[in-house]
């Protein structure tokens, strides 16, 4: 199966991310248009959308599954950022190195389990590695056992575990992957990528 992704500019994709998003029941608050460009606008960052036809009407195109990824520095201003990088002091090198922060994605439920969003993470390690990235992190909830076992397939590593002593299940959970041209040897998904303004 070769998969189709659309990569995004910042307006456009902040768009499509606002509209994405309501199809989310998990998500407790939508990400606004506004909130991805004051997040991404004076950042390397990539917007992607993997998109399938509807089992019922394969004339119709949709999107399925997105992840939107951005530079961590390790001199942020903006208070989360600030936290985040504090957090990862202790096991992220971020001196003469370029971090990869996956901030926000995810695959629509009735297309779950099929490679989409394998295939989005294969092409931003791909980004990643064209753009002088060194290492890309994320960070997820320990209730979130489907993308914890999607990571792990992806052969992402725990580096930090916080545990939340009032409930395990929000404890957070950090994994991280270093990036090298093994990385992409390993990649399994054939991807058609197309740039939107």
């Amino acid at each position: 199966m070769e998969y189709h992704i659309r990569q995004y500019g910042l307006q456009q994709g902040a768009l499509e991310i606002q509209y994405i998003e309501e199809f989310f029941g998990e998500f407790p608050r939508r990400k606004t248009a506004s909130e991805v460009v004051a997040r991404l606008g004076n950042r390397d960052h990539q917007i992607v959308m993997a998109e399938a036809p509807l089992p019922d009407d394969p004339g119709m195109v949709v999107p399925v599954a997105y992840k939107v990824s951005h530079e961590l520095r390790a001199s942020e201003t903006d208070p989360k950022l600030t936290d985040l990088v504090t957090r990862l002091a202790d096991c992220v090198a971020f001196e003469n190195r370029k971090i990869l922060y996956c901030w926000i994605g995810g695959t629509r439920r009735d297309w779950r389990g099929q490679g989409f969003f394998r295939a989005l993470t294969e092409q931003q390690e791909a980004w990643a590695l064209d753009n002088g990235f060194d290492e890309v992190v994320v960070k997820t909830k320990n209730r979130l056992y489907d993308m914890r076992g999607t990571l792990d397939h992806l052969e992402f590593n725990v580096i930090k575990f916080e545990p939340n002593p009032d409930d395990p299940r929000e404890s957070k959970v950090y994994l991280s992957k270093r990036l090298g041209g093994a990385v992409l040897d390993r990649h399994r998904s054939t991807r058609a990528v197309v740039q939107v303004g």
